[in-house]
């Protein structure tokens, strides 16, 4: 997701505290074979399953005694939000402290105001390990209290994939006090100006391991370079994604235009026949060559706009810290992902590979 190594070691990671260990759940008392006890239950888990299609579940717990139902709730509530692939409109943070003065409560209002449907949370990377435990903690119960979800995301070099896919699951298997988790997970896949190690053998490991270790069905994300004629010369694009099961092209425009950008992005990565989720630029690009500036309302708005109309079903920007307010208004008064969102992650696609050819 950065675009120079010096910005990567540069970062300004939050402190780690010590890994919490994750609640215990509460169980239910034996109801020791009285009927009237096991016509509550019933009635309990009835209420339960009623509320099933709900997109979050507040759990409470029940005391059983004397022959009385006493209600009495959870000392951390949880909410479940269904796993979920990154629809709707979203937003990557790097460093907390530099978006909205890691205050939890005014980014949760931020993005309940300009319509976000997820957040991207820098969790880690094979410079810094993960140390977001922290960070998390804070985030993930107030987010999914607003039905926002949190995806993680991290930076793995593929020098060592292996200790890359230990720290991935190091932050997808974390847990609050409360019981939440990271929703998903994204890995930030570079190309070797980034300093990543990059190799159609080093990919296939990575992506086995990372989806063997997450489990099918846990929403992974990989983060790729926009196709170029230069990227696609060597990047392996289809080893990447192989294993994951969507797609968030870096649609960086700089000095170039975002519809003919995220058109050909998804024309691109679309024959690998995974969802493309856009990643559009919210950052000043003339360090990098591009216009001075975070791109106007108009280029912001022409990237979601296109984006829809070629088939995606979200979109999100790099970052949260560099936004300008216009950003976040154009965001905001967009019409494009805004309706209702899928209720389910699609199962992963095996797919053969597929050279994209240069040019």
């Amino acid at each position: 997701m950065l675009t120079t190594i010096d910005k990567e070691r540069g970062c300004d990671p939050v402190a780690a505290p010590q890994p919490r260990q994750p609640r215990q759940p509460q169980r239910l008392p034996g109801l020791g074979g009285r009927p009237g006890k096991l016509w509550v239950l019933a009635t309990v888990l009835a209420v339960v399953a009623s509320g099933a299609a709900l997109s979050r579940i507040s759990i409470l717990g029940f005391s059983l005694g004397l022959g009385l139902l006493r209600g009495e709730a959870v000392e951390a509530e949880v909410i479940t939000l269904e796993p979920q692939l990154p629809y709707g409109k979203g937003m990557w943070m790097w460093q907390p402290n530099k978006s909205d003065g890691g205050d939890v409560d005014a980014i949760i209002r931020r993005a309940k105001e300009v319509g976000l449907t997820h957040i991207y949370v820098r969790t880690g990377s094979s410079w810094d390990g993960f140390y977001a435990a922290g960070w998390l903690d804070q985030i993930l119960p107030k987010a999914h209290a607003a039905g926002i979800r949190v995806y993680g995301w991290d930076f793995p070099r593929l020098i060592d994939p292996a200790a890359d896919v230990e720290r991935a699951l190091a932050a997808i298997n974390h847990r609050t006090p409360g019981g939440h988790r990271i929703d998903g997970f994204a890995a930030d896949i570079e190309t070797p100006s980034e300093g990543t190690r990059i190799s159609a053998g080093a990919a296939t490991a990575y992506g086995d391991a990372l989806r063997a270790g997450a489990g099918e069905g846990y929403p992974l994300i990989a983060c790729v370079p926009r196709p170029s004629p230069w990227t696609k010369s060597f990047f392996p694009y289809a080893e990447v994604v192989a294993r994951f099961d969507a797609v968030a092209p870096m649609v960086y425009w700089l000095n170039r235009q975002p519809g003919p950008d995220v058109r050909g992005a998804i024309h691109d990565l679309q024959p690998l026949g995974k969802p493309v989720f856009p990643v559009g630029q919210a950052y000043d690009g003339a360090p990098e060559g591009g216009r001075r500036g975070v791109p106007p309302r108009e280029e912001l708005q022409t990237f979601m706009q296109v984006a829809q109309a070629e088939g995606a079903q979200g979109v999100s920007f790099w970052s949260w810290q560099a936004a300008d307010q216009q950003a976040w208004d154009a965001i905001r008064d967009a019409s494009e992902f805004t309706g209702p969102l899928p209720k389910k992650a699609p199962a992963v696609l095996a797919v053969q590979p597929i050279v994209l050819e240069a040019g």
